[in-house]
């Protein structure tokens, strides 16, 4: 079985500038990920079909709402947020949920914290520095930095969705 094409995905211009293209890519490979989710039940959603991997789409979608939340507001934003899914305990909390997690529930978080990333960096510099060390890897980023990391983050685990959507239902994909 073959998937959509993903119409909905928009690739960026490809004479656009800078800001344009970054945020381009990024949304487009936030709509690929949606676009692996589709059509998908819960139990689908949770499954982690590579064992001994613990990877699902839904943990993915948990993980990238922590990613986004983590980037965008508490390094380039400076504020100080808690953890959705992971905790001291469990550093890995988006990827462990029980059989009541939801899509609906994980996707309308992803979605609200992709909404609060766009509002904290709205018409920053692209060499908009962070304001101070992060606690992860000691360092100051850039606004660029960002965008680009955030790009490979998406890109990397879209590779694991289109290897968890096969195996769930074989459905694949551009």
């Amino acid at each position: 079985m073959t998937t959509s094409s993903g119409s909905h995905r928009t690739e960026p211009s490809t004479t656009a500038d800078e800001r344009e293209m970054l945020e381009g890519w990024l949304d487009y490979h936030r709509a690929t990920l949606a676009w692996k989710c589709e059509g998908l039940d819960d139990e689908q959603l949770r499954s982690a079909p590579l064992a001994p991997s613990e990877l699902s789409l839904l943990g993915l979608v948990r993980h990238l709402a922590e990613v986004e939340r983590y980037w965008f507001r508490e390094i380039m934003a400076g504020e100080e947020l808690p953890e959705l899914y992971c905790t001291s305990e469990d550093p890995d909390g988006d990827f462990h949920f029980t059989s009541t997690a939801t899509w609906a529930r994980a996707e309308q978080v992803w979605q609200t914290e992709i909404e609060l990333a766009r509002q904290a960096v709205k018409g920053q510099a692209l060499d908009l520095r962070s304001d101070s060390a992060s606690h992860h890897r000691g360092e100051v980023f850039s606004l660029r930095w960002v965008y680009h990391h955030m790009i490979e983050e998406y890109a990397r685990h879209n590779g694991h969705a289109d290897l968890l959507r096969e195996q769930i239902d074989g459905a694949t994909g551009e």
